[in-house]
């Protein structure tokens, strides 16, 4: 399985865990079980979703424009150096400059 198969498998682990631990939280309270699972799913959403993210902030490479102000990026992940080159000089060579508003 590769990084980007066991990240997801990690998520919805983490995800059904967490799943788990609110139902067992939930349960001696008698909520009416839509209610318990609405909260649930939630929770276990929620948790996925945070966990992918997170992830992805430890192997995400961005690559900004040198513009002074520019604000355009480039984000890649899972590429070799060559190909995070390219994508380097495409962010540094777009033509379409994004300057932040002035307020």
């Amino acid at each position: 399985m590769t990084a980007r198969g066991v990240r997801p498998a990690i998520a919805l682990c983490a995800g059904a865990g967490m799943a788990v631990a609110m139902w067992a939280r939930l349960s001696p309270y008698g909520l009416p079980w839509s209610l318990a699972l609405s909260c649930v799913v939630a929770v276990s959403g929620t948790i996925s979703a945070a966990t992918l993210h997170l992830a992805e902030m430890f192997t995400v490479t961005t690559h900004r424009c040198t513009a002074p102000g520019c604000r355009f990026r480039v984000r890649v992940t899972g590429v070799d150096a060559a190909e995070s080159r390219r994508w380097q000089e495409a962010a540094t060579a777009h033509p379409d400059h994004r300057l932040p508003r002035s307020s």
